[in-house]
């Protein structure tokens, strides 16, 4: 399974608490050091709670399914 196909399935295992929310996430890029880069969309660019959704539930769902991945960014999560 290619790297991508990996990273979908682990985002879609979580897709549907986000989108219960009115959010959703798409995948930047992935660096060369393992490093997932992705933007929160919807509900969720604005949300306080964002950055403890990526944490607690996008960057473990990735490294479950991807242990390879080292780290999780959002690009445009605005810290409270």
């Amino acid at each position: 399974m290619e790297m991508n196909d990996k990273i979908e399935h682990a985002l879609d295992s979580i897709r549907p608490y986000l989108e219960a929310d009115g959010g959703n996430v798409k995948v930047v890029e992935l660096t060369d050091d393992m490093v997932l880069r992705l933007e929160l969309t919807g509900a969720c660019s604005s949300c306080p709670m964002s950055s403890m959704t990526l944490k607690a539930g996008v960057e473990e769902a990735i490294k479950k399914a991807i242990p390879e991945i080292v780290k999780v960014e959002a690009i445009n999560i605005t810290m409270a």
